[in-house]
C-alpha cells in the first residue's frame, strides 16, 4: 500500500483476534490434527490454535497479524486490512478465549484384542507381522477402545507409546484404524514431547523419523540387516526435543541418521536438526525416501501407487538461480572488480527492488560479490573455481533460515556488508581470508533475499488468480 493508513487500537485488536483456522480455510488451506492444535497440510512445521500460531522449524510464533505478515509477505497495514475485511469483504470469526485446563497425561483404555491393529498395520500399511509383534510384546504399540463424548459410538486407534528413562509412559501418538479415507492421527493431550515412540538397541546409531508408521516401514524394508541392534525414534511431528533428550540419556548413541519425509517440511526440519547436531559435535547423516515417506516407499516396493516426493520450493528456485549466477560469475571473470564496485552494485540492487523491478539486479550483485571473494582467495593462493564457489554457496543455504517475509530494504544483506571493513592494502592472510568469507556471506544473503522475493511474487500471482476464479 502506497499511503499511510491509521488503524485504531480497537481495529488492531480485532484483527489480532481473528481465528486463524477459519481464516486459513477461507484461503483454501487444509489441516492435520495435532492434539488441540491444527497443523498446516502445506507446511507441517506450522501449527495454529485460535488466533495463535507457531513455526516449530524456526521457533517463531505470534498472533494473527504477525502470521499474515510472516506467511503472506504483507505490510502491517495490508495484514490488518486483510484480517478485518478479507478479500471478499467477509469478516473472519473471532477466536474464542481459550481457558481450557490441561488434563494430566493418561493412556486410552486398551481393547481386549489387537485384531484391528494387526489388520491395519500388516494389510493396509504393509508392515511385517513379526515387526508388529515385536513392538506389541514390548508394550510400545496397542489397540485402544474408546467412546465418543456422548458415549454413543465406539472407536479404535493404534496407540504408539513413548516411555521415559524409568520406563514410565509419558507420550502417546494415536492413529485411526481405518483403511478408507483419511483417519485420525495426533498426539494425546499432555504428552511429554521429550519421550515419543522409540526403541533403543545396543549400537551407536539412532534412526530418526517423523511418524511411527515411517519407522515401522523402514524396519520392514531392512528387516534382514539386523535391525534390532540399532535405535529408532519417531518424533511424532517435527520437533527435535525427543531426539536430544534421547541422546542425553543414551550416551552410547553417537551417530544420528535423519530419515525425515521427502517434502518441504521434512527437508527444513532435517536442515535445522543437522545444524543443531553439528553445534554439539554429533555425527550425523541423512537417508531420504524416494517417495514422500518410508511407507510410500514400502508401497512402491509392492508395485502399489505411491505418493511422490516433493522438493522444497526454495531449493528448486535456489538451484535455478545458482545456474544463472554461475554464468554471470564466469562472464565477469576477467573484470578487475573492487570493493567500491561491490558497494555501488549493492546500492543499485536496493534502489531497483524498491521500485519493484525484476530480480536481475540482485542476481548481478550476488555474482559480483562472489567474484570479489574469488579475487581474495586468489591472493591467498587458493585456486577456487567459479563452480566451486557457487557450490559452496548452495551448500550453505538453509531453507529453514529463510522463512521470514521478504524485506525490500535488503537489511540482512546490508548487515553482512557492513561487517566488512576493507582497507586499501590487506597484507595479513587472516584479513584477506576475512574479506573473502565476508563477500561470500553477502552473496548468500543476496541469494536468500532473491529467493524470498521470487516466491513472494509467485504467491501474489497465485492469490490473484484464485480471487479472480
Amino acid at each position: 500500500m502506497g499511503t499511510y493508513i491509521h488503524f485504531t487500537d480497537d481495529q488492531k485488536q480485532r484483527a489480532n483476534s481473528v481465528d486463524l483456522v477459519e481464516f486459513l480455510k477461507m484461503q483454501g488451506e487444509t489441516f492435520l490434527s495435532s492434539g488441540r492444535e491444527k497443523r498446516l497440510a502445506s507446511n507441517h512445521s506450522v501449527t495454529v490454535r485460535g488466533n495463535e500460531w507457531f513455526d516449530h522449524a524456526t521457533k517463531e510464533g505470534g498472533l494473527a497479524i504477525d502470521f499474515v505478515q510472516y506467511f503472506y509477505g504483507h505490510t502491517f497495514p495490508d495484514a490488518v486490512t486483510m484480517l478485518l475485511n478479507g478479500e471478499q469483504g467477509i469478516p473472519y470469526t473471532k477466536a474464542k478465549n481459550d481457558q481450557e485446563t490441561k488434563n494430566p497425561f493418561k493412556l486410552p483404555p486398551c481393547n481386549n484384542d489387537m485384531r484391528r491393529l494387526f489388520a491395519y498395520l500388516t494389510k493396509h500399511r504393509l508392515i511385517d507381522p513379526e515387526v508388529v509383534s515385536f513392538f506389541v510384546k514390548e508394550k510400545l504399540i496397542y489397540e485402544s477402545k474408546e467412546l465418543t463424548a456422548d458415549g454413543s459410538k465406539e472407536y479404535h486407534n493404534a496407540v504408539f507409546v513413548g516411555y521415559d528413562e524409568n520406563g514410565v509412559s509419558k507420550h502417546a501418538h494415536k492413529r485411526g484404524l481405518y483403511s478408507e479415507g483419511k483417519g485420525y492421527k495426533g498426539n494425546i493431550d499432555s504428552s511429554n514431547p521429550y519421550y515419543s515412540f522409540h526403541h533403543i538397541g545396543n549400537s551407536n546409531r539412532i534412526y530418526v523419523f517423523e511418524a511411527p508408521i515411517d519407522l515401522l516401514s523402514f524396519i520392514t524394508m531392512y528387516k534382514e540387516l539386523g535391525w534390532r541392534k540399532h535405535s529408532y525414534l519417531a518424533l511424532c511431528g517435527l520437533s527435535e526435543q525427543a531426539l536430544f533428550k534421547t541422546l542425553e540419556w543414551n550416551t552410547e548413541l553417537t551417530h544420528v541418521v535423519l530419515c525425515l519425509d521427502h517434502d518441504a517440511a521434512g527437508i527444513e526440519a532435517c536442515e535445522k536438526i543437522e545444524d543443531m547436531l553439528a553445534e554439539k559435535n554429533k555425527s550425523c547423516s541423512k537417508l531420504q525416501p524416494c517417495f514422500k515417506d518410508w511407507n510410500e516407499d514400502l508401497r512402491a516396493r509392492q508395485n502399489l501407487v505411491a505418493i511422490p516426493s516433493e522438493e522444497h520450493p526454495q531449493h528448486r528456485l535456489k538451484n535455478d538461480l545458482c545456474e544463472e549466477i554461475l554464468i554471470l560469475v564466469k562472464d565477469m571473470g576477467s573484470m578487475n572488480l573492487g570493493y567500491s564496485y561491490g558497494e555501488d552494485i549493492l546500492k543499485q540492487a536496493q534502489i531497483k527492488n524498491e521500485n519493484q523491478a525484476e530480480a536481475e539486479a540482485m542476481k548481478l550483485a550476488t555474482a559480483v560479490f562472489l567474484c570479489l571473494a574469488l579475487k581474495e582467495y586468489r591472493q591467498l593462493g587458493h585456486r577456487m573455481t567459479a563452480e566451486e564457489i557457487i557450490q559452496s554457496m548452495s551448500e550453505q543455504f538453509r531453507a529453514y533460515q529463510n522463512r521470514s517475509r521478504w524485506d525490500p530494504t535488503l537489511s540482512e544483506v546490508l548487515d553482512e556488508f557492513s561487517r566488512i571493513k576493507m582497507s586499501a592494502e590487506a597484507n595479513d592472510e587472516k584479513e584477506v581470508l576475512s574479506y573473502a568469507i565476508g563477500f561470500q556471506k553477502v552473496a548468500l544473503a543476496l541469494l536468500k533475499s532473491t529467493i524470498k522475493r521470487e516466491l513472494l511474487v509467485q504467491k501474489q500471482i497465485q492469490t490473484q488468480s484464485l480471487n479472480m476464479a
